[in-house]
């Protein structure tokens, strides 16, 4: 008997959910932080979406958010000009970076010592947070507004994503896909990615062939994110729509809040409830 994907839809935010990501495996396991146009970053338990707290301080939309590797620090990227670093485990606004222009993406490097920036201004912005009074390090080339900035190769390269069309960094490979996408996410193993865009739907493809292995609908507008969790067991999308969703990467194992009930654990006239209803945190 084939699982149906049963998604876990995580409500809160009152606009599209713009961004969002996970941060690395802790003791406490990992986490989950979305950025959305209401102006209040959400952090989550990220296998189960439970809210931990919301991040009050932006006075605008809030159109980038990440978490450090261990989860002690947040940061965002708002329409109120700022760059913000958050204690993640008090929710206290900790530091407000100053920019010229709407900021749309921040990211720490993997020791949390620095933060990168981008946005409407169309420069990267490095900035050192063990003296974040001293000038940025600034990057241009980009000639619009930055979308996207990531840390990659142990955070000695940048690979950055803008309006003008153009990714900075060598293209390793394109694959077609059935409607307009807005994010794409690599599993941990890289034997697979997710991507979703336009149609409402997530597809996940084959790394090494480019086949489309499987898609899915569950959201109510365009996905604007999508990310695998650090353990590579579910997938977290983001949406027009307001709501994060996530999504088992193995459908049908015994998951966070997913449980596996074979069809031979129930009685004949239960078996159709199998994965049949839809939770939502």
């Amino acid at each position: 008997m084939a699982m149906r994907q049963t998604p876990l839809t995580c409500s809160g935010h009152t606009r599209p959910v713009v961004d969002l990501a996970f941060s690395g495996i802790t003791p406490y396991g990992y986490f989950l932080i979305s950025a959305c146009k209401d102006g209040k970053p959400m952090m989550r338990q990220g296998d189960t979406g439970d809210w931990i707290g919301t991040f009050l301080g932006h006075k605008g939309a809030v159109w980038g958010a990440t978490l450090n590797t261990d989860a002690t620090k947040a940061a965002t990227a708002a329409a109120d000009f700022t760059a913000k670093v958050w204690d993640a485990v008090s929710g206290d606004e900790v530091l407000s970076l100053a920019h010229k222009h709407i900021v749309k993406t921040v990211t720490f490097t993997q020791d949390s010592n620095c933060l990168l920036t981008g946005g409407n201004d169309k420069l990267l912005r490095i900035y050192d947070l063990s003296n974040p009074e001293a000038a940025p390090q600034e990057i241009a080339g980009h000639s619009s507004a930055i979308k996207k900035a990531l840390w990659c190769n142990n955070d000695k390269q940048i690979l950055s994503a803008a309006d003008d069309k153009t990714i900075r960094l060598d293209l390793i490979k394109t694959v077609e896909a059935p409607a307009p996408i807005n994010s794409a996410s690599l599993h941990p193993e890289k034997d697979f990615f997710v991507a979703g865009g336009e149609d409402f739907k997530l597809y996940k493809f084959d790394y090494s062939t480019k086949e489309e292995l499987e898609s899915y609908k569950g959201h109510f507008g365009p996905v604007h994110c999508v990310r695998f969790s650090p353990d590579g067991e579910l997938y977290a999308s983001g949406s027009e729509d307001g709501t994060l969703r996530l999504w088992q990467t193995a459908v049908g194992k015994t998951y966070g809040l997913w449980k596996c009930v074979l069809p031979e654990d129930l009685g004949a006239e239960n078996a159709e409830q199998l994965y049949t209803t839809t939770p939502e945190i």
